[in-house]
């Protein structure tokens, strides 16, 4: 409980929590593990019709690899929703290293080339990883902020969108 209580204090939580995105935002691009541009958009348009999870992490993060497990925990909880994982390491040999050294090759994956600061990042008020949202079957953000797989909210938003 002092963890997350610790945690809390560390980082700012976003006065307006969003509900959607600016066009700005889902025209950032991203690179997939081949090193093929895609967009945000394009991301959402894979998963539309399904509850998605996205999970903002990177491979220096010590937070970030203390959270694997549980995150690992709320995917197998939750087969019947998509993930993707953004990952904020610093270059693509260490998002490359991150993922076999994670064992996170079988999910899907996405690399800020761009670094943190972006359109994307900047409007989602990313301000601490790890960060998860929940996105609706419309593509709308369901929940907006949670920096904890573990934050209740997550799943209530998850079994609320699934009823």
């Amino acid at each position: 409980m002092m963890g997350i209580f610790g945690i809390s204090y560390s980082q700012k939580v976003p006065a307006v929590l969003k509900t959607g995105f600016s066009k700005e935002a889902l025209q950032q691009k991203l690179e997939d593990e081949e090193g093929k541009a895609v967009t945000i958009q394009q991301i959402l348009d894979q998963h539309k019709g399904k509850v998605l999870v996205i999970d903002f992490w990177a491979g220096w993060c010590r937070d970030c690899l203390k959270a694997l497990p549980k995150a690992k925990e709320l995917e197998d909880n939750n087969k019947n929703i998509d993930f993707v994982f953004l990952s904020l390491d610093r270059s693509k040999e260490g998002f490359e290293k991150s993922l076999e050294r994670f064992e996170m090759k079988d999910k899907e994956n996405y690399w800020f080339s761009t670094g943190w600061k972006n359109d994307f990042n900047n409007y989602v008020d990313l301000n601490w990883i790890p960060r998860y949202m929940v996105i609706d079957q419309k593509s709308s953000i369901a929940k907006y902020y949670a920096i904890s797989p573990e934050d209740p909210e997550l799943q209530q938003t998850i079994d609320q969108l699934l009823k």
